[in-house]
């Protein structure tokens, strides 16, 4: 008998965000997969669970799903979690669940918390449609033909990116599409100092700058 894997989403910045139905699935599977162990462990300890972890990240998800998969065929339960947010969203996890599938073992996603949908929801922008674009490359010559190409579309454009890239990321929009380009910048959604700034891109940099802001954030840019 084949085991199942919940793909379980945890809280982003605000703790109580976890679901009842979570925490559930936390206790009650035989173990849990996490990206680094340091951050599961404060995450579980929190909620009095403790369970044997096995690590999966962008560094080792490999060998790690050789050494997780057997134990899900021989009719193990296990939830799959990310440092925060929703597993697979920009975090590693595919590999794992291609397996899954190749092999009829069952996946069960545990809805919660996500920063695509509160940035959007938050905007006051027509969201109806939108083109999630997500992160760009790193490497200069790539990322100007991603931003060159993503002018040409006429949608409402999702973009993400490290913390240490926003202000580069604010100035690469500002290059490629111009001072006047309206966007909404959603930062450090769900903790504390949340915050949402809406305008022109050269507005919005500039407060970036005066303010230092350096932290997890989404952009919307209202292309159409």
């Amino acid at each position: 008998m084949n085991g199942k894997l919940y793909l379980v989403s945890t809280p982003i910045g605000n703790s109580e965000d976890i679901t009842l139905r979570a925490l559930k699935v936390l206790r009650s599977v035989d173990f849990i997969i996490c990206e680094e162990f340091k951050q599961a462990r404060r995450f579980l300890s929190k909620h009095q669970i403790e369970k044997e972890l096995f690590s999966l990240n962008e560094h080792n998800e490999k060998e790690s799903v050789e050494e997780i998969f057997p134990l899900l065929q021989s009719g193990k339960q296990a939830a799959l979690i990310s440092d925060c947010g929703t597993p697979l969203f920009s975090d590693p996890g595919h590999i794992l669940v291609e397996e899954c599938i190749a092999y009829k073992i069952d996946i069960v996603p545990v809805p919660g918390v996500n920063s695509l949908m509160p940035a959007l929801i938050m905007s006051g922008l027509d969201i109806e449609k939108f083109y999630y674009y997500g992160w760009l490359s790193p490497k200069k010559d790539e990322r100007r033909k991603e931003l060159l190409n993503l002018k040409r579309r006429k949608d409402l454009l999702v973009l993400m990116d490290t913390p240490y890239r926003l202000i580069r990321l604010l100035e690469d929009i500002q290059k490629h599409f111009g001072n006047d380009q309206h966007i909404v910048l959603a930062y450090k959604i769900t903790m504390e100092d949340e915050k949402y700034f809406r305008g022109n891109v050269a507005k919005i940099l500039r407060i970036c700058n005066e303010k230092k802001l350096k932290g997890e954030f989404v952009v919307l840019l209202d292309n159409r």
